[in-house]
């Protein structure tokens, strides 16, 4: 993928996930380290980390807590006894990390930049050669769902900007392929949030509405998988302009303020 990494791709292709999951190996000054083991359930793609970890595997870096990231990640400590790193604020209470990671610490030559949003823990890794580990922050073939509770569409938006206003040449994201010159697709990303957002507010200065009625009306997605995330992106939105002042909710009608 770029000089000292290498990718690995898991079978867990779905509409949520690609392909499936993109597990990173870097070689950094003090070993090999595994961005993302994947999900539990793939023994291929956990087999295939172990025979490319090399003569000298340090660790384990976690971007968030999601199944589909994290899920191998106490297989692959238990097997070869390597450290898991995750985010200080690890929002699965069951497992508790080997490192905490907090923003602007640097561990394998990364900087750790605290991303919320998608998840509230959730992480991206910056190598000083412009390489950006994105995880689910961005991707590059879709946008990623923010889901309340642990989502949080502000954070989300606010994240976005950051990355923006960074210099990073190369994302490399959980799931899809490389991202090259990716500021213009991070704005977009960005933008694509904002007009969504205003179209809720369009839909509720016409009429009080449900969650539902508002995905449909706006995203207008027919299949259902589909159709419950764009649900769940409508809501994340609620709850940010709720925190604005913009809206109000009586029950399970939304209504502009």
């Amino acid at each position: 993928m770029a000089e000292g990494i290498q990718r690995i791709v898991a079978n867990n292709p779905s509409k949520m996930t690609y392909h499936g999951t993109n597990t990173y190996l870097i070689d950094s000054p003090d070993g090999r380290f595994v961005i993302d083991p994947g999900p539990v359930e793939d023994s291929k793609h956990f087999d295939a980390i172990l025979e490319n970890l090399g003569p000298n595997p340090a660790g384990i870096l976690v971007t968030h807590h999601h199944s589909d990231h994290f899920g191998a990640a106490p297989s692959l400590r238990e097997k070869t006894g390597l450290p898991i790193h995750a985010s200080r604020v690890f929002a699965d209470d069951a497992f508790v990390p080997d490192g905490l990671l907090e923003d602007g610490d640097v561990i394998a030559g990364l900087t750790v930049l605290h991303t919320p949003g998608h998840a509230s823990d959730h992480l991206c890794f910056a190598r000083a050669d412009g390489v950006l580990f994105t995880g689910d922050h961005i991707m590059s073939w879709n946008s990623s769902i923010v889901s309340l509770p642990d989502g949080d569409m502000r954070d989300y938006c606010d994240q976005l900007e950051r990355l923006i206003a960074r210099d990073d040449e190369i994302y490399l994201p959980g799931h899809g392929p490389v991202l090259r010159d990716p500021q213009p697709y991070a704005q977009r990303l960005l933008g694509n949030r904002m007009r969504r957002e205003a179209e809720i507010l369009a839909h509720l200065s016409k009429t009080p509405d449900t969650i539902k009625n508002i995905a449909a009306t706006v995203y207008k997605k027919t299949d259902p998988h589909i159709a419950m995330a764009a649900e769940r992106n409508v809501a994340a939105h609620l709850d940010k302009l709720l925190s604005e002042q913009k809206v109000v909710q009586d029950g399970e009608t939304w209504k502009s303020s």
